[in-house]
């Protein structure tokens, strides 16, 4: 079975499906901020019936349900596709307001990924190295990292929203909308994809890169507000760990 069948593509245009390799360093950071999107809806929410609203009223309701979330966790699946090759990772997310956030990856290799508000931290058991960055950092990339797991709005990340519900293979129901980036950050992304379901819930992120490969996250298990510990975004390394500061 082709990747693109995979990822559940509709008809995709050639240069969102010719793939290189999927950017590090910033372009991952890039990710992660976008990715705190899939979160701005799971309050309880009337349907939202196809073609009942336009695009300006659609993302209203979208960000409304989100102002009242402070924590999220749910399970993710995370998959790259570049070079005609794919990787798929999974495991289970933390997110809070503040910029906190925690990534565990358990398969195929573990790691975290995690952010206090202030630092970046990503450690690599199997290689015993903990490398350490400033939150700077987001914002030398331009992502409005604080901005979206603080107050959903889509107008400051994305020069234009639309509908796309023929750009993906969705779930009866749901609604695809497409984000075009601001000139700004169209050296960071292309384009993203999100499937919404008829409840606000995202069952589905895709991010298009200027190098021509993709992203996917899917989520699963999606709890809001639930109590998190202070201590789930901290991160003291086991001794004999390498650490690098950059």
């Amino acid at each position: 079975m082709s990747m693109r069948k995979n990822l559940g593509y509709k008809h995709p245009a050639p240069s969102e499906t010719d793939s290189s390799a999927v950017g590090a360093g910033n372009l991952r950071v890039i990710l992660l901020g976008l990715v705190c999107l899939v979160f701005a809806s799971r309050l309880p929410a009337p349907a939202a019936p196809r073609g009942a609203a336009s695009i300006k009223q659609y993302i209203h309701q979208f960000e409304a349900h989100y102002r009242d979330v402070r924590t999220l966790q749910a399970d993710f699946t995370q998959t790259s596709f570049a070079w005609g090759k794919s990787q798929t990772e999974s495991g289970k997310v933390y997110l809070a307001r503040g910029g906190k956030m925690r990534w565990i990856y358990d398969k195929p290799e573990e790691k975290i990924f995690l952010s206090d508000g202030k630092q970046l931290f990503l450690y690599v058991p199997s290689e015993k190295q903990l490398t350490i960055s400033s939150t700077r950092d987001i914002e030398d990339a331009r992502v409005p990292l604080s901005l979206l797991v603080s107050h959903l709005e889509l107008s400051r990340a994305f020069s234009r929203v639309e509908f796309a519900d023929q750009a993906l293979e969705a779930e009866p129901g749901d609604r695809v909308v497409r984000g075009y980036p601001l000139d700004k950050f169209k050296r960071d992304y292309r384009s993203v994809l999100i499937e919404i379901s008829p409840r606000f819930d995202i069952r589905r992120l895709i991010v298009f890169y200027p190098d021509n490969s993709t992203m996917q996250f899917t989520f699963t298990h999606v709890e809001h507000n639930q109590p998190l510990a202070p201590s789930l975004f901290s991160f003291i390394p086991p001794p004999g760990t390498e650490i690098i500061h950059q």
